[in-house]
């Protein structure tokens, strides 16, 4: 198989643009995990001045709206995705992905609104000084803050598996069909929302490396990274003892090829290899150029992840 021909084949229905739109999808879910998270463990640290918070606020929502876009302009009819808004079907994967997307931003806004309380009062008042009811609703959101954030993590959680259950309801395909995939994007996910927040912490923190949301991400980094291993090892053994079809699959995705290559080199080595070994030398000698360049390989690793799991996942049809 060519590189040329890697990308495009004859069973292919989702290319690039669905591979881009599951990466985003997981930045944000992964960082608001990681946010609220950073909030009920460290209450002091996740306030409106933490670098993770102030990521979140940037890169969460656009990273969906983004998400959004590619995935609305990469329909065959993408002026028809508003019937999607409005009509739901509870049979439908796509469906539940839409009314999850507008319940987590709503939810999202109020979140961030309510920690960023100050600034959203702020820009109210010089842009939209008749909405006086704005104060109000911080006020309560503000007592029920916990709620709303046990609300935001659930959600996020769930954002981060739907692509997975997205991709696993294709039953046609046999690599694709898992019920690991779901948990396996939720902590890939993951792994890149810490990626972004480590990249932003290495240019805000460059005097001060040792800041304690600094240390949190790393702590929850690890394991999480453990996880992964575990998982796309579960991912393929449970390939290897399903029936031929996933057998195929299995042969066609790593028996040798493009995407064999592609995953070894790209998902493995990048993506989990190079943060493994380069580790201890980006925390103890050269933590802003090892920051970027740890976190730059695990966020280029989930990356690559993604279009391997979305192309070699469409090799092989039941």
């Amino acid at each position: 198989m060519t590189p040329a021909s890697a990308f495009h084949f004859e069973s292919l229905v989702w290319d690039w643009p669905i591979a881009i739109y599951l990466f985003l999808i997981g930045i944000s879910a992964g960082l608001v995990t990681l946010a609220v998270l950073l909030r009920r463990f460290h209450p002091s640290e996740g306030t409106a001045e933490s670098s993770l918070m102030r990521t979140t606020l940037f890169v969460a929502p656009s990273t969906i709206i983004l998400g959004l876009v590619i995935l609305i302009f990469h329909l065959a009819r993408p002026w028809t995705f508003w019937m999607l808004m409005f009509n739901y079907s509870l049979t439908s994967v796509m469906s539940m992905g839409v009314l999850l997307f507008q319940v987590y931003m709503v939810v999202l806004i109020l979140w961030l609104a309510e920690i960023f309380e100050n600034e959203t009062i702020a820009l109210q008042q010089k842009y939209f000084p008749r909405l006086t009811f704005v104060e109000k609703v911080l006020k309560l959101l503000t007592t029920l803050q916990r709620p709303l954030e046990t609300v935001m993590l659930v959600l996020a959680v769930l954002l981060g598996a739907y692509t997975g259950f997205l991709l696993s309801a294709l039953k046609s395909y046999p690599f694709l069909n898992n019920p690991v995939l779901p948990v396996l994007f939720l902590f890939s996910g993951i792994s890149s929302g810490a990626a972004v927040a480590l990249i932003a912490m290495a240019f805000r923190h460059r005097n001060n490396p040792h800041s304690t949301e600094l240390h949190f991400i790393h702590r929850v980094e690890k394991p999480v990274f453990w996880l992964e291993v575990f998982l796309l090892v579960a991912f393929f053994v449970g390939l290897a003892l399903g029936d031929d079809g996933k057998m195929r699959a299995l042969v066609a995705a790593l028996g040798g090829g493009f995407w064999t290559w592609w995953f070894w080199i790209g998902v493995a080595g990048i993506g989990l290899v190079v943060p493994l070994l380069l580790k201890r030398w980006a925390t103890r000698d050269s933590a802003f150029v090892g920051a970027l360049i740890v976190s730059g390989a695990s966020l280029t690793g989930v990356l690559l992840l993604r279009f391997f799991i979305l192309y070699a996942g469409q090799l092989t049809v039941a």
